[in-house]
């Protein structure tokens, strides 16, 4: 299955959850897409976990056989697996770049990554889903450093997690450390995404 690469909104629509966690994708139309979008299905448990993974799947940005993979890897770690899996969703280097506001979106961050803008621990990196580590210093490329949409990003970012750090004017920062789990997005109940795997 290829990524999607349609409307954000309207996929957040679907879900009635904000994938792009700023609420913007809601603030307009809260209704489902679609000519009958108005009305809402009673959903079966089925649906319900079905719903909460492709939440957090289309947040991420990853693929079925991505977050699959991702789950499985999440559950040979020590400790709660749905809290392991949010954790390692959230050390991808795409969302770590995003994380430290430099791009709008997550989407945006991969193609950063992507085009090898960045650089870990001095090292060029262009694979998305590379595991950060709590210590690791995540940089922007030399030859990147003036790049107009991360300079508009930087410029506009005011917000940024406790478990990273940026200098804007070095234009480096660190992963702290992991995050703790009220720290990430209140409105994913992860365990009904365990449930709908281990059904």
């Amino acid at each position: 299955m290829s990524r999607y690469t349609g409307p954000a909104f309207r996929k957040s629509r679907r879900l009635g959850f904000s994938t792009l966690e700023n609420g913007k994708d809601l603030r307009k139309r809260t209704t489902a897409p679609g000519q009958h979008g108005t009305s809402r299905k009673k959903l079966s448990e089925y649906g319900i976990q079905l719903q909460e993974k492709q939440k957090v799947r289309i947040m991420y940005g990853l693929t079925e056989k991505q977050f699959r993979k991702t789950f499985d890897a999440a559950g040979k770690k020590k400790g709660m697996h749905g809290v392991n899996l949010l954790i390692m969703l959230e050390s991808r280097l795409d969302n770590i770049v995003y994380r430290m506001g430099l791009a709008k979106t997550r989407r945006a961050s991969r193609q950063i990554v992507n085009h090898g803008h960045i650089l870990v621990n001095g090292k060029r990196v262009d694979i998305p889903s590379y595991q950060v580590k709590p210590g690791d210093v995540i940089s922007v490329r030399e030859s990147s450093m003036n790049h107009p949409v991360i300079n508009e990003c930087l410029e506009n970012n005011t917000n940024r997690v406790s478990y990273v750090t940026f200098d804007s004017k070095k234009k480096e920062g660190s992963y702290v450390r992991y995050p703790e789990r009220e720290e990430l997005n209140a409105e994913i109940n992860e365990s009904l995404i365990v449930e709908f795997y281990n059904r």
